[in-house]
Formats: structure tokens, sequence, C-alpha cells
């Protein structure tokens, strides 16, 4: 659910090819018949939008029918943990968790808290197993059918397939990529996935597990070692207005209990990695020199503050907004307001030349002579220009080594950011500014090669690995100290310059080593390929069956071994009880096999963290054409929304935009096309920017295949080849026929193939947990024939604004 690997992760899928051959049963879940669908056993459309409904109703099947894994579930999830008596669900108030302040729009999680009281007879009517029972008792196959429009012999035969796989002696994976991650619900998507899988005991096991799909750009990389405004390297959260100090930031981070409880020697190590010597105890390690968060500081947010003139200058590094983010008409206007902008890419991308060829100069709501942006096109280096790392699917890191120099003046992203620093430093030289400390003392003494003079990318691995206090690499986070001993760029990635030795150049042939693989590249944390791992052996260290054994208990030996490298602590005996007052680690059982939990349980029941509920619940999209028939909650009352005249939104259930959009990828083209377009050969095989439509939308609103067809929103139109299709299946939902349009989103103005952005046509509206945009549903309407042209654009989106009853203000709330 929720990916086309077969197109989008098309290495990756050869290995499910060759488990479906050995008897494996694959299942598509997905509202396109794509090449993923006719490579599996079936596929199931659904409505975009609907993943919860679906879900919640396998999660309802496995408890109303007694098929979760009850031995895994009490001993290693928190099911039998009391929730407070406080607590009032989706179901007593009308779709809002309690705790729901309207004012600020943000709950307060106090009344979500668990008791610290357990009932391991899974009984109480407070314990997490009933309080699951009661919240999806509602998401049945007859609800399936009536807001997915997936019928119940449909339903009936995904359920059987998911249950009848997981138990002891088997176990079921669930492969999820973008279509979960970007929705208004997103990380709730992904959460009842969570339940679903630990209920059914498939956490921590192999053949088990939720894989996010990653690869494109390296997406795992750059949140490990995060682009992320509200991150810190390894998932530390950057420090918040009002934590003043290091204990402040440290007791808002750290947990009793796991391994969240070493949160000092995380932090205590980064600092002394970013600044070495000038990080001591006396000026508590510099986190004073760390910037501290005081909101909103996403990409969506800055785009309003270019419009608003208060974001002046913009960094584009490997990213297009003017056709890859949400609302891309309103990136361009973000843009043609800075004094100046900075791209870095492979290729003139629309980000770069907007201010000449964005689809605003031809409306005239843009002109270039009054643009006063400065652009400075600095061309990058591809990955094969260039040493470094990828980190993908299951956090594996590989190396990859430069193959040719880049041409001309491309350099690397390494080369560009050390070489800024090292010239903004010479101008600070025996600066006594004291805001200028912060940079000078950063440790900047990477050495570099080659007539470039390209700084050295292992010696920046090396960094991010750590080092003790005699200068070698560190082997685990585990040696890591709050004394500050130890240094450590990412302390999840601790391991992976182990012995001197880059980890990640590791290419052992599979035929040398074990199924497991682990001479291959190096994954975090600690070379470690499955996490939680501990879970594939019963609480007495046991594997659960010969046929899925992965780790366990050597009791001789008195340490844990297997075929993997053990997430628990090796010498760590299943009986092991901790002591009154023990902390960290310590605090942990032998049999608490989820150590990054504060109580060492897989979460059923998320006590905080989440902005949006405690439990997963269905919300319709931003946009939708259908009501929530759950609850009188429209959509997510926590989403992000951003009200501006140029972001304005679609009431519910609208006649003027009836049709659901989902924009997704294709194999020839790669993200926002600037890779891709330019190319011939890529250019061939898809030539031209279309639409998938079903031969019924295609009759109703009278669209010819190959013809053309204009599609409309509330942001503007755009124009795209019609695709006639039966790869889209119009679907029944709510009594009526909902029809779903494709679009992929990789066109733009520029390269060998140029057509109109699909993105223009979304709304910014986020997920509130993550910031991530909604792209895989929203609503539009269609048309036959091509878009008009210059202000006749705008005053064709003017009309389906008075219509619709969109004011300009343009706010309306689900």
């Amino acid at each position: 659910m929720g990916s086309n690997m077969a197109e989008n992760h098309p290495v990756a899928f050869q290995w499910v090819v060759q488990a479906k051959l050995r008897g494996a049963t694959v299942l598509h879940v997905d509202p396109r018949f794509t090449r993923t669908s006719a490579l599996a056993h079936r596929h199931v459309p659904i409505r975009a939008g609907s993943d919860i409904v679906f879900l919640g109703a396998l999660v309802n099947h496995v408890l109303s029918g007694e098929h979760y894994f009850r031995d895994y579930v009490a001993a290693y999830t928190n099911a039998a943990a009391l929730v407070s008596e406080d607590f009032r669900d989706t179901e007593d108030l009308g779709g809002l968790f309690s705790g729901w302040d309207e004012r600020s729009g943000r709950y307060d999680p106090a009344s979500w808290q668990l008791t610290g009281e357990r009932d391991e007879t899974l009984q109480h009517p407070r314990c997490v197993l009933q309080v699951l029972r009661r919240h999806f008792a509602r998401y049945t196959p007859d609800l399936v059918e009536r807001e997915c429009g997936v019928p119940r012999e449909a339903f009936a035969a995904v359920a059987g397939a998911v249950t009848g796989n997981s138990g002891p002696d088997r176990t079921t994976a669930f492969v999820y990529s973008v279509g979960w991650t970007q929705h208004t619900a997103g990380v709730q998507n992904i959460r009842t996935a969570a339940i679903l899988q630990a209920l059914l005991g498939n956490m921590g096991r192999p053949g088990g597990g939720i894989m996010a799909l990653r690869g494109h750009a390296s997406i795992q990389g750059s949140t490990d070692v995060p682009t992320l405004f509200d991150l810190l390297p390894g998932y530390l959260p950057m420090p918040r207005a009002g934590q003043d100090d290091l204990d402040a930031y440290v007791r808002a981070g750290q947990q009793p209990a796991g391994f969240w409880g070493l949160f000092r020697c995380y932090a205590v190590s980064l600092l002394r990695a970013w600044f070495g010597d000038a990080a001591t105890a006396g000026n508590d390690w510099c986190f004073s020199y760390l910037p501290r968060l005081t909101g909103d500081h996403g990409t969506y947010q800055t785009v309003g503050a270019q419009l608003d003139g208060a974001c002046k200058g913009y960094f584009l590094v490997g990213e297009n907004p003017a056709v890859g983010s949400a609302n891309a008409r309103m990136q361009r206007l973000g843009l043609a307001r800075l004094d100046w902008l900075v791209v870095r890419d492979l290729q003139l991308i629309e980000s770069a030349t907007f201010w000449r060829d964005a689809p605003e100069i031809e409306t005239g709501e843009l002109r270039t002579a009054e643009i006063g942006t400065e652009v400075f096109f600095l061309p990058a280096a591809a990955h094969t220009e260039k040493d470094g790392t990828f980190t993908n699917t299951q956090r594996l890191l590989q190396w990859h080594h430069q193959a040719v120099q880049p041409p001309g003046d491309a350099r690397s992203e390494l080369w560009f950011y050390y070489h800024l620093g090292r010239r903004i430093r010479e101008k600070l030289a025996g600066s006594a500014d004291p805001r200028d400390r912060p940079v000078l003392d950063l440790t900047w003494d990477y050495p570099v090669e080659g007539r470039l003079a390209e700084p050295s990318a292992e010696a920046v691995l090396r960094e991010i690995n750590g080092t003790g206090p005699d200068g070698r690499a560190l082997s685990s986070y585990t040696e890591l100290r709050d004394d500050g001993s130890t240094r450590c760029g990412t302390w999840i990635y601790c391991g992976c310059y182990a012995g001197g030795v880059n980890q990640t150049a590791r290419r052992r042939p599979w035929r040398e080593q074990s199924w497991v693989a682990p001479e291959w590249g190096w994954a975090w944390p600690s070379n470690r390929r499955i996490l939680y791992n501990r879970a594939s052996a019963d609480p007495q260290g046991r594997p659960w069956s010969r046929r899925k054994a992965y780790v366990w208990w050597d009791e001789q030996r008195g340490e844990w071994t297997g075929h993997d490298n053990p997430d628990v602590e090796r010498a760590k005996p299943p009986s092991y009880r901790p002591a009154p007052g023990a902390a960290g680690p310590d605090a942990l059982s032998g049999t608490d096999a989820f150590i990054m939990q504060r109580d060492g349980k897989a979460a059923l029941f998320v006590a905080s963290g989440l902005a949006d509920g405690p439990l997963p619940a269905h919300y319709e999209p931003a946009e939708s054409p259908c009501r929530n028939d759950l609850y009188g909650q429209q959509a997510d009352p926590a989403l992000r929304r951003y009200q501006r005249p140029e972001n304005p939104y679609h009431p519910p259930e609208s006649a003027v935009f009836p049709y659901v959009f989902t924009t997704y990828r294709l194999t020839e083209h790669h993200t926002a096309g600037g890779m891709s377009r330019t190319l011939p050969y890529l250019a061939e095989l898809q030539p031209e920017f279309f639409c998938e439509v079903s031969p019924e939308l295609a009759a109703e609103r009278g669209l010819q295949h190959m013809g053309w067809a204009t599609i409309v929103t509330a942001r503007t139109a755009i124009e795209a080849r019609v695709m006639v299709t039966e790869r889209i299946t119009p679907l029944t939902v709510q009594g009526r026929t909902v029809h779903q349009v494709g679009l992929p989103y990789h066109w733009g103005s520029r390269g060998v193939t140029t057509g109109d952005p699909a993105n223009d046509l979304l709304p910014m509206a986020l997920d509130p947990n993550v910031l991530i945009q909604e792209s895989k549903a929203a609503t539009c309407d269609i048309r036959p024939g091509r878009r008009p042209r210059g202000p006749a654009l705008l005053d064709l989106v003017a009309t389906y604004r008075r219509r619709a009853g969109i004011g300009e203000e343009a706010s309306t709330d689900g």
C-alpha cells in the first residue's frame, strides 16, 4: 500500500518478484493499476485518502476474530497498560480526542497518559487492547466498501491473506512510500500499519515489519543527517526557544528508560564533533551556539515569508520547488520576491529560470523587468562525479566511488559548503564579535585532494562515525559518553567507520557470507539489519519457531547470538529485571524488546509525541468530494493550513470540483524532472505530460484519448494529454460514483519534453506531525481541450472560485 514499487523502486522490486516465484503472496492496494499491480497476485483499487479506513478494518478484523499473536502482544506491546480515566476517544467526542483546544488548534495530551498500572489478562476496560477494540469497532468491511470503494469480497481476501500468513511460523511485511506519507494523515497511515503489524507479531522478525521505500536522492540519509529544520543529526530535536542551557534541552528530550536515556551522551558527543576543543564543560559544550526554534520554519512557511518580504535570500540545493512542491505557482511567486537566490543543480531548472519563463510571465502576474531576485546558478556534480554514501530503504549506507571528474565549474556539495565555510571563516578571522564565535570555533580541518581541492568525503564520514579519547574510530553508539571524551557527528551512524575502515564500502558477494549479508555496506545502528530483533525470540529468549529463528539467547555462553547483531545488550539475560531507580538501558528488563521506547514496548497507543491523537482515526483529506461518515469532524482538526489568497482551499463535497486527483512518479523520469527531461532517451520514452482517466470519466466529460484536457483547481488550471485507460477504475463510494484522475508530476517548462507542472494544482495542506504536503489526494474539475493562455487563464480560475464560493481570503476549514 502507498507504493508503486515496481516502477519507482525497480531494483528492489526484483526481490519481491523472486519471493513471489518462491511462493510468497503479493497484494497491491492502490488507486491505480500499475506495473506493481500487474506483478501482484491481486490488485485492490482504493479511493485516495481512505487508507486508514482500510487498515483500521484490518485491525478490527484481527481483534474481533482473535487473530492477534497473544503471547507476542502481551510481552512486547503496551496492550496491558491502563489509559487514564480522563481519556475520551473520537467515539465519545464526534471525531475529536480529549484535550483538543479550538483556540490554539492543538491537542493537550495530558488525558492520553498511561497510569503505570497493567492488566496482564488484557480484560480491563481501560487497558490499551480494550481501548483499541472499542476505537476500531466501527471500522468494518461494510465501512470499507462504503468509504474506500473496496468490495467486501476483496477486503476479505486481503484480511485472510494477512492474518493467515502471520504468527509464530510466518510473517507478513508492509511496503510503503510517499503514497502513504504525502497525506494530511501521513504519520497516522503508518501508525495504523504499525498497530496492525504489532498485533500480528510481525515487528522485529524476518520477513515482517513495515518497509519505508527510500533511495531517491538519499532521502533516508537526508533525515538521518538532516536537511530538516527541526532536527539535528540522529533525530535529536533542534533546541527550542526557552531551552537556555544543555540541561534544559536534555530534560526535554531524554527518556527515563531505554536508549533515549543516553540523550546527553549523543548531544555532547555531537557538540564535541562540531566545535572540538572549544566545547568544554565550562561553556556547556558550546550549546549556546545552536539556533533555537520559535515555531514552524518549514519550506511552506518560508514561502509565505518570501511573499511577505521577511525572507530575503534562499539556497536551493537539489530541489526544484517551481515544479516539485505543492502549489508550485505560489513557490514561483515567492522566489520572485527574494533579493537573492542560490541554485545548485545539474541543469538550469525552472527554479533558476522562473524570472523569464514561469507561467506567471505569460499571465502577466510577473514581469521579468520587475523581478528583483538576483539568481546565482552554481552547477553541481552528479553522484558519479564525487565520493559519498547513499542511505537506502533498510537504513543501509553504501559508499559510491567517484567515477569521473565533474565537468567545467560543476562541484560537489561537499566542495561547495566546505569552501564557502572556509572563506567565511577567513573573513571573520580576528573578529571579537561574540556572534562570530560559533563559525570560528567550528572544526573545519578536513583534508583536501586533487586540483579542485575536494574535501575528503571519507574524512567527513570518519567524523560522523566518531572518535574516542585516543582519537581512534568508535565501534558503536554505546561507547559514547557525556563527559566530552567522545566525539560523534551522528550517533546512529557510530560504527560505520569502525576499526578505521570504511564499513559502508564493503561489497562482499552474498555467496561468501550469510543470508543476512552483514558485510554488504553498513546498516545503522551498529550494522543491525532488522530493528528490534529481540522480538524475534520469545520472552525466554527462544525463537518463536525454527523457521523464523533470527536472534536468540545462548544460555551456555551467557549472551545473545544469531544471524544478525542482536538489538539488545548482548550480555543482558531474559531474566534480568531492573533495580529500583535504574535509568536508561539499565531500566529495561531482559524481555523489553523495543529498546528506544521508554517502557520497552511497541506502542499500540501513543501517550505523547503526536500532534493529532494517540490513535489513528479516519479523516477526509483537506479536499474531498465525500463527507466523513465516521465522525462529525470532516478533516484532521490539527492539519496545517496556510490561509492566504495565493493558497485557496476547496470546500468539502464541492460540486464545482467533484473529482479526486492524485500525483505520482514514472520510471522514466526522476522527481521534478531536472535529471531526466533534459535527456533525449528518457524524454522519448515519456514524451508528453498526460493525465490518466477511466473510460467512464472520459465519456462523462467528453475527453478523447490522446486529445487534450484542462484540469482546474482554485489555484490554477493546467493542460495535459489524455490517456483513457482502465488502469483507473471508477469506485462506488457513499452510494455514488467517484472518479479519480492520475497526474505524473515530473513536467515543467524546460528540457527536451515540456509540460505544465501537476503540482501547480495542489494546495498547501500538511500533516501536522512532520509538515509533509498532501500530494496524493485533492479535488479538481476536468474538461476537454487546452487551457486558456495569458490573462484568460486567470479569468477561468476566477470563475471557478466564484462558482465554488471561494472568496479572496480563501479560508475554508473542514
